[in-house]
Order: structure tokens, then sequence, then C-alpha cells
């Protein structure tokens, strides 16, 4: 994008993480924990300004890879020895309140060690951990990401078939946003 995308407008008023928190907090997360980079005093300064609800995590090397930024996470909340733990990347903005209480309401009804949308085929996001597999995460591969770790239990996986398009579209390139909002990031 060329620029951090969690600072990218939302039309209506929103910019993509306060979207997102806003939603986990409505579908009634305790808490949400965003991982930052370069761009950690921008995000802190309009976050605080905003007066959003959120915890801002570094991450002091963010070209290590998604996985890198969830095991900064799950070290920032291991001492509150959570039950679980959901993820969205922040590219995924639109993602609907009702899609993340599904989600959430799936792991309560099921106790699955992962749940996470899916829409035929495609899994999407948020994906929920049971706090079992954190320590995997934690000890996960960086190279090869959080999907060894989803497949070692892929016979435990919970997949809610959800029809939530913000659940799926990744919203990575300028051609992405135009697609997605109808006109340029401002």
């Amino acid at each position: 994008m060329g620029r951090a995308k969690a600072l990218l407008p939302v039309p209506g008023g929103d910019w993509f993480l306060s979207r997102l928190v806003r939603t986990f907090l409505s579908a009634g997360c305790s808490e949400v924990v965003a991982v930052v980079g370069e761009a950690e005093e921008a995000i802190r300064s309009v976050a605080n300004h905003e007066r959003l609800r959120v915890h801002l995590v570094r991450n002091p090397d963010p070209s290590r890879g998604q996985l890198s930024s969830l095991q900064a996470a799950l070290a920032w909340v291991a001492p509150d020895h959570p039950r679980g733990l959901m993820m969205a990347p922040v590219d995924l903005p639109l993602i609907a309140v009702p899609t993340v209480r599904a989600v959430i309401d799936a792991w309560v009804r099921t106790g699955a060690p992962i749940v996470r949308p899916s829409h035929g085929h495609r899994h999407g996001h948020p994906v929920l951990f049971d706090a079992r597999v954190l320590p995997e995460l934690l000890a996960a591969d960086l190279s090869a990401g959080a999907r060894p770790v989803v497949h070692a239990h892929r016979a435990e996986v919970c997949n809610v078939e959800i029809d939530d398009p913000g659940a799926y579209d990744d919203i990575d390139t300028p051609e992405d946003y135009r697609r997605v909002f109808g006109e340029e990031p401002a």
C-alpha cells in the first residue's frame, strides 16, 4: 500500500484499525491487542486521540512475517493466561460483528482448538486459537507461519460457515481498496 494499512480510512469515518477494534469489542472480546511496526508512533497518536480501547504492542521486526506479530501479541497476553486468542490481520477491516460473534460462539459450543470462518473451500478471519495451542504458536517456526499449527489440528478445526466478504477479502493494494470502497485511499 505504500503506508501503514492500520491508518487507512474506511469510508464513513473509521480507519482500518479502529474499525477492527470496535468490531471485536462489540462482538464481546474483553481486550484487543494490536501489533504495530514502524508506524507505531502515528498509530499510538491516533489511538490516543480517539480514546480507542486497544493495547499496542511493538513487533521490532515485522519483516519476519505475520507469525512474528502473533507471537508478539501472545507474549504480551501470556501472563494473563487467556482462555483463547482471536486474530485477524488489519487488512481485513470489514469483518462483521456477527462473524466475530459466530466464531466465539462456535468455540464456546465445541471447545475446538482452532475456530475460523469458512465459505465453501475458503478460510477467513478472525481465527480463534484455544489456550492449548498457544504454546505451539509461540514455538512455531517463523518461516512456516501458523499453517503447520493449523494443519497439526486439522481434524479438530471447527470451520464456521459464514457468508461475510469482510472475513475473506484482504485489502492489500490500492487496486483492492478501489475495488472494495469504490474510491482512492485518502
